[in-house]
């Protein structure tokens, strides 16, 4: 089997705490008795998207695990490049392709620069459906916006867009064997055009569904979000036999 280990939303803010969050997962994983085969983050890694954050990240994700990052609302494309991915900085969308072993980990930019909400855009899209043809094994898309709303309004008024056209591309690509997101910041699983959708809980806070309401304990901009809950991440499992089994896992103190 092929595990992979699924993390997102850490919002590092030069603080401590968000700090010590990150650095408890990651621990969290270096001390596995097994390694995962590979770690994805799906997104808002800083909460300003500043160089001094990204290059925070970049120690805070040292690892000899193969790891893999694409941005979220709250990132900067120009400092994220340069800070976290040692590359020059641009402002194209961030997108790269991975493979572990016959596994491929697409890894897309469904940002919309100085926008809360994600679309990919047209570049993207013809990136995303190229990377897909260029190999037959397992693949999973990984990006930071749900293309579905998931019943949590605050999340689900700024999800992804457009996403008529990603679920073409899944129709060509059945490769595809699930969706892993993030923004949510609470674990989630549904589908979306006939493929597993996994949301990935965030290590930095949580969002409390609208039924939590009433045991509110503090609210962030703009809803209902609980910093004392501690962090959690996914496990992804594919199978030998091509199933593919979602476990969470709490990382306390």
């Amino acid at each position: 089997m092929f595990v992979t280990a699924h993390l997102s939303d850490n919002h590092l803010d030069g603080g401590e705490r968000a700090d010590e969050r990150t650095a408890r997962v990651m621990r969290y994983l270096e001390n596995l008795e097994t390694p995962a085969d590979a770690i994805l983050v799906t997104g808002d890694i800083t909460d300003h998207g500043t160089l001094e954050e990204y290059r925070r990240a970049a120690e805070l994700f040292k690892t000899d695990v193969p790891l893999f990052v694409c941005p979220g609302n709250h990132d900067k494309r120009g400092p994220f490049r340069e800070g976290l991915l040692g590359q020059a900085p641009g402002d194209s969308p961030v997108n790269a392709a991975h493979t572990v072993g016959d596994v491929t980990f697409v890894m897309a930019d469904s940002t919309i620069p100085g926008k809360p909400d994600g679309r990919f855009d047209d570049e993207t899209m013809a990136w995303l459906d190229g990377v897909l043809g260029e190999g037959d094994g397992p693949a999973f898309i990984a990006f930071h916006h749900p293309p579905v709303a998931l019943g949590l309004p605050l999340v689900d008024a700024m999800r992804q867009y457009g996403e008529d056209r990603l679920a073409e591309v899944l129709a060509r690509h059945p490769r595809v064997v699930a969706l892993l997101c993030g923004h949510v910041h609470a674990a989630a699983s549904t589908t979306f055009a006939g493929v597993p959708l996994r949301s990935a809980p965030s290590v930095g806070s949580s969002i409390l569904f609208p039924w939590e309401r009433d045991g509110l304990r503090s609210w962030g901009e703009g809803g209902p979000i609980d910093y004392d809950l501690p962090p959690s991440l996914l496990f992804h499992v594919l199978h030998d036999d091509g199933r593919l089994t979602t476990h969470q896992r709490v990382v306390p103190a």
